[in-house]
């Protein structure tokens, strides 16, 4: 589908830095997820631009500078750590007589070895015909012209037409397969929600722990690994919290900057996950120096797929590679956990996160004590079904004194069914 290279294939890395703020890249993020897709960087050519030249990307100097390291280091590859046009990915082609990609390729490649659910290899799928659609001319500019000869002779579709048409085709298809998944996990969530179960999702930038500590929370073995997108597949488990009970526990894909609207388009099913959480763990690894930055790139891409009002608690993970910090919970005006340092990899501070998990969620909980009389038996079938009964115990009328826990959701809707007369059941 793309252009797919072997692992072990030597690779030209170049990195350009702008003077604009919002458009820098990150060398080291360039290194990792290139050692993460496999391929050995065999030289780094680096420059500085103030904005991108319209042929090469890069200056025709600095580009004549590549196409020798390419000779001399017979690499196959070129990786930029920018997003490149058709047009200059060609013209560079042309000058270095070698493949090159750009940094949307180089993802899309890391999400196709990675992926492994059905739904993960069609949102990959989707990605990568969304790209590849606006660079067809690239790999058909010998076949523009019509088609004819023997057996060829149409109605005067060109190869390259034929070629948009079949991925039109592709897409849709994969479009209608995706929304018969998104309407599986829809049937999920409401059943969660008929059974009062808050859902809690991980969120935060790539690499930044979020699978071990999934794996240290839920006791799973999920796939982590020390490089960029170890998971792609969302995973779901529960979780028992303190005063809250089950609770479903969401890993989701990482996010990375500058990520291409197409890959956020396409793992929309999954990062819906996301969106319909009670409240987010943002997990943040805060051993990076400019950790601040992939937060707010990772609060840009939730604004993206309308998860920004979501409610967040930060996780400030791999404390242990930070000299003097210690696992601690910090509060905010209201007396509210906004954040938990903790090291999911070394364990320390994990019974703080639930501490802050039980206090942010039962927040959103009600606790009342019922005194039914005999007549209240239907009510009380009522609380049985809602699943909210604590404590139950007989008075000597025949009645019940009843301890009730439940979603102020849940209690909200039990008022407005029965408010006159389950307000005058309330004991003080």
């Amino acid at each position: 589908m793309l252009d797919r290279y072997e692992a072990g294939e030597q690779a030209i890395l170049v990195h350009i830095d702008f003077r604009e703020e919002g458009e820098r890249e990150d060398l080291v993020e360039l290194k990792m997820l290139v050692s993460s897709a496999g391929v050995n960087a065999v030289s780094i050519i680096t420059g500085s631009l103030s904005s991108p030249h319209a042929k090469f990307f890069v200056g025709s100097g600095k580009a004549e500078e590549i196409a020798q390291q390419v000779s001399l280091c017979k690499a196959d590859v070129i990786i930029f750590n920018h997003a490149l046009t058709p047009g200059q990915v060609r013209n560079l082609e042309k000058l270095c007589q070698c493949r090159v990609l750009d940094r949307t390729t180089l993802i899309l490649d890391i999400f196709a070895q990675r992926a492994r659910t059905y739904e993960g290899k069609l949102q990959v799928e989707l990605a990568q015909l969304r790209h590849l659609s606006t660079r067809l001319v690239r790999g058909w500019t010998h076949l523009e012209r019509q088609k004819g000869g023997i057996g060829l002779r149409g109605p005067g579709e060109t190869q390259l037409e034929t070629d948009r048409r079949l991925l039109r085709g592709r897409i849709k298809s994969i479009l209608r397969r995706l929304e018969k998944v998104a309407k599986q996990r829809e049937q999920g969530r409401r059943a969660r929600q008929r059974n009062e179960v808050p859902t809690v999702s991980l969120v935060g930038y790539t690499n930044a722990g979020k699978s071990t500590l999934f794996n240290l929370l839920t006791q799973s073995d999920v796939y982590a690994a020390d490089q960029l997108f170890a998971t792609l597949d969302p995973t779901l488990r529960r979780i028992e919290v303190a005063d809250v009970g089950n609770t479903i526990l969401a890993d989701t894909v990482g996010f990375i900057r500058h990520l291409d609207h197409d890959l956020v388009a396409a793992f929309k099913a999954t990062l819906e996950e996301t969106r319909e959480a009670d409240i987010l763990l943002h997990v943040v690894d805060c051993s990076y120096e400019r950790y601040e930055d992939n937060m707010r790139d990772v609060e840009i891409v939730l604004s993206e797929i309308d998860a920004g009002e979501v409610p967040q608690l930060i996780v400030m993970n791999k404390i242990d590679a930070v000299e003097g910090m210690t696992p601690k919970i910090v509060y905010d005006d209201q007396d509210v956990p906004v954040s938990v340092y903790l090291s999911a990899k070394e364990g320390l501070g994990i019974d703080l996160l639930f501490s802050a998990l039980t206090q942010r969620l039962a927040g959103a909980m009600v606790s009342k004590h019922l005194a039914l009389p005999p007549t209240a038996g239907k009510l009380r079938s009522t609380l049985y079904a809602l699943n909210c009964i604590e404590h139950e115990v007989f008075d000597d009328a025949g009645g019940w004194n009843i301890d009730i826990r439940m979603t102020k959701v849940d209690w909200q809707r039990l008022l407005k069914q029965q408010g006159e007369v389950i307000q005058t059941f309330i004991a003080s």
